[in-house]
């Protein structure tokens, strides 16, 4: 059978907390204010696990620049209603003072289920996430695709890291979020499948023994999506600001291509073992981009400056064709403004340094992740 041709088409998902615009801290979704952001969006919003938690997704975009437009829609809405409440939107990986044990998940059959199956675990779920989707409509190419692009996600995760605080204290790490996220069953790397049909019988397996009901309850850091023909990868933190949002979008679309493209003159990119692929996912969860990641071949840390450079000299030309480019290349934008984490602690730091106290600084660090928000809205 002809494999069917890829469009690339990319699909947006975010998480989003809700703030008390005055104090900073967060606050349950009024049944009113879901309701008007429903009438503006339709289905393009939902209710999260946790009644703190509002999500959107894009329509299916043909490129960056309708993504762009559909992910400023979506995000403008949300404030905008948000504020009618005396409330405020966060796209950040983990609220920096919040107190999971006082949180309530959403009344939701699905949700009431995960809180039943997966207990303790799942009531710690006080985390946000940016997921991207891209179009590959082929069962067997989106597999082969997944295998090799997994040697990417600890660079994707490292510039998307916003979760350095837990529950007012700097964890030292820059995505915490992944920390409580990887502790629920069918997380982390994917595993290594050569085919559609291995996959297949993998997760047929568990589906058929009433273990789960379909793939939508595997959650690994890049998935075939249940509901679309897409690549889905998952494995970043929400950024507060949207133009780090499309950068990370636009690389996930550029290097699927390049992906492809190799793939098309029978050529393809080295699988590694998972076990060095996961330590650099630990890197970039611990460091983000500040220490660098492990070049496999020259079996050496790399700083990632260096590595940003390569990866955009890399899909330079797909980031070309897609109409990505500007996109692609603004991950140097990235390094020198520094990740979320890094501007959460140097807000905080500032705050403290001019005789904030540890809460004031806090608050200081929500204040600028509500701004970033709306930057360029």
């Amino acid at each position: 059978m002809k494999e069917l041709a890829p469009d690339y088409t990319l699909g947006i998902e975010e998480e989003y907390l809700l703030v008390d615009a005055d104090t900073c801290a967060l606050a349950d979704v009024p049944d009113a204010l879901m309701e008007d952001c429903a009438r503006e969006l339709g289905d393009k919003v939902s209710p999260e696990f946790l009644a703190c938690q509002i999500e959107v997704g894009t329509g299916v975009c043909a490129n960056i620049a309708e993504a762009r437009e559909d992910l400023g829609h979506l995000r403008r809405t949300i404030s905008d209603c948000a504020a009618q409440y005396g409330m405020a939107p966060l796209a950040v990986s983990c609220h920096p003072f919040a107190d999971w044990h006082t949180r309530k998940h959403t009344e939701k059959q699905r949700y009431n289920d995960l809180a039943r199956d997966l207990a303790g675990v799942v009531r710690r779920m006080l985390i946000c996430g940016m997921h991207v989707h891209v179009g590959l409509p082929d069962d067997d190419l989106r597999i082969d695709i997944m295998r090799q692009i997994t040697y990417f996600l600890p660079h994707l995760l490292a510039l998307s890291t916003s979760s350095p605080y837990w529950g007012g204290q700097d964890t030292g790490l820059s995505s915490y979020r992944l920390t409580i996220f990887d502790n629920l069953p069918r997380t982390g790397l994917p595993p290594d499948f050569i085919s559609h049909g291995e996959y297949r019988r993998s997760v047929d397996m568990i589906i058929e023994a009433g273990l789960i009901e379909d793939t939508t309850k595997i959650w690994w850091d890049i998935r075939p999506s249940h509901r679309f023909p897409t690549l889905e990868a998952r494995i970043c933190d929400v950024m507060p600001l949207m133009e780090h949002a499309l950068t990370i979008a636009a690389l996930v679309q550029s290097i699927t291509r390049m992906l492809v493209e190799l793939r098309r003159r029978n050529q393809r990119w080295r699988i590694y073992d998972r076990f060095l692929i996961a330590e650099n996912r630990w890197r970039a969860q611990r460091y983000g981009t500040r220490e660098g990641l492990l070049d496999f071949g020259q079996s050496a840390l790399v700083p990632m400056p260096q590595l940003v450079a390569e990866l955009i000299e890399l899909t330079e030309a797909d980031a070309m064709v897609l109409g990505c480019l500007n996109e692609v290349r603004a991950a140097q934008d990235i390094l020198s403004v520094g990740t979320s984490a890094e501007r959460q602690r140097a807000v905080y730091a500032q705050a403290c340094a001019e005789g904030a106290d540890e809460k004031e600084a806090l608050c200081a660090v929500v204040q600028a992740l509500i701004s970033e928000f709306r930057e360029g809205l």
